[in-house]
């Protein structure tokens, strides 16, 4: 840790806890926040067993939500059920590449990548991987960013069962492929809420007190 992170004050230290809800800065011990009510607390209470436990569900949920067909097609009668790797296969064959890139990335690449940025934080923040202050800064930066742009799929299919109703002749409803996605995207985002990015902190303090050298007791 940073000589410029040592010499940090820290709100913990004084009691200070930030409002969840306002942000704002009060002394614990009102228990209360004077401006909204709510109640204060120096760190979520039991952020990383309900972020694991969120996440654990969402990696759980991504496997059907890629496998069972996301969308089912019904044209002149004929039902046709496609996944989001079929599709992407076919708009790639079929020489959409800017389509085929946008669904590999919003419905494959980032709930991935959120998936693991998350458990990375967690461990982390128990002190079971390395890291420095600006590796977790960066880490919990992309996971935020990458949260904006996890509905990208499910909106591209609710757009096409709007606009794609052609009575007898074809109709596209949503399939259960698009509600487990849907449901890894939702615990991503319970997950990333619930994470308190203030523990990473407490871990690199700790640690930069482990490392610090001690001061004799021998006398001159």
């Amino acid at each position: 840790m940073s000589q410029y992170c040592k010499n940090l004050s820290r709100g913990a230290s004084r009691d200070l806890a930030e409002c969840h809800v306002c942000e704002k800065v009060s002394p614990v011990a009102l228990v209360y926040c004077p401006r909204c009510g709510s109640h204060l607390h120096l760190r979520k209470p039991h952020s990383l067993t309900r972020t694991m436990a969120l996440v654990v569900a969402a990696a759980a949920m991504y496997i059907p939500a890629n496998l069972l067909p996301i969308m089912n097609i019904r044209e002149l009668g004929v039902l046709t059920q496609t996944t989001i790797v079929e599709g992407l296969i076919q708009f790639w064959n079929a020489g959409s590449y800017p389509i085929a890139i946008v669904i590999f990335t919003a419905s494959i690449l980032i709930p991935l990548m959120k998936i693991f940025a998350l458990l990375w934080l967690c461990a982390a923040a128990k002190g079971l991987v390395p890291h420095s202050a600006r590796q977790l800064g960066k880490v919990y930066w992309i996971t935020e960013l990458l949260g904006r742009w996890s509905m990208v799929d499910i909106f591209v299919v609710a757009i096409l069962v709007t606009m794609v109703q052609l009575g007898n002749y074809m109709r596209v409803t949503p399939g259960p492929g698009a509600v487990a996605f849907a449901g890894v995207v939702i615990l991503t985002m319970f997950a990333a809420m619930s994470f308190d990015p203030k523990l990473l902190w407490d871990q690199l303090e700790r640690e930069g007190a482990e490392t610090s050298p001690q001061p004799s007791s021998d006398s001159e």
